[in-house]
């Protein structure tokens, strides 16, 4: 059988856009996992691990992109070392990963260190910009703004009690002060007219 997964980082990325790639490559909808609001350097998140649990021998994991399985070289070779061993097949993007070929396994090294070094630079490019008085007075007092999509799955976070505040904050690049307003917002809304759940 073949199996999809993937995974966004925030909210505001387009799940759809992963999926539909998956059912194109004839994954069936139930076979299909995803992740939300974690980042590829956190490897512990439940679509991943339901995922590995139930592929078998014989099977295929397939992924849109390499740096959705992972952005950590280590890990994303010791989930793929696995895979091997377990003799599951292994797609991302359209290429195929063969263990038994050289110049498959330095192509697919080659890639997750790229990935890995693309969220460095952003995170590196990040600190130069905050680091500058001009960016930092732009930002001050600021912070940015919550779709009523967000703001329902930030109560949702909430309401489930898995992440605490800060958790959630940091996942939606916000504040705490803001995790609390977005889900009174999304609250009143449910209340107000009863609007459905935007997040459904």
């Amino acid at each position: 059988m073949e199996f999809g997964y993937s995974r966004v980082s925030t909210v505001g990325q387009d799940l759809e856009v992963q999926r539909i790639f998956l059912v194109d490559e004839g994954i069936p909808e139930d076979r299909i996992f995803f992740d939300h609001g974690f980042t590829g350097k956190t490897i512990d998140r439940d679509g991943l691990r339901t995922v590995l649990a139930a592929i078998r021998e014989g099977d295929k994991l397939v992924v849109p992109k390499l740096d959705r399985l992972a952005r950590n070289v280590e890990e994303t070779l010791r989930i793929v070392r696995e895979l091997a061993d377990r003799g599951v097949a292994f797609q991302f993007g359209k290429t195929v990963y063969d263990p038994t070929d050289p110049f498959s396994k330095l192509f697919l090294t080659f890639l997750a260190a790229i990935a890995e070094a693309e969220g460095g630079w952003i995170s590196l490019r990040t600190q130069e910009a905050m680091a500058r008085p001009s960016v930092r007075a732009k930002l001050k007092g600021r912070r940015p703004s919550l779709t009523p999509k967000q703001d329902a799955a930030i109560a949702r976070h909430l309401a489930e009690g898995e992440f605490s505040a800060a958790e959630i904050a940091a996942m939606f690049g916000t504040s705490r002060a803001s995790v609390y307003r977005a889900a009174a917002r999304h609250t009143e809304r449910s209340n107000v007219g009863g609007l459905r759940d935007p997040a459904r």
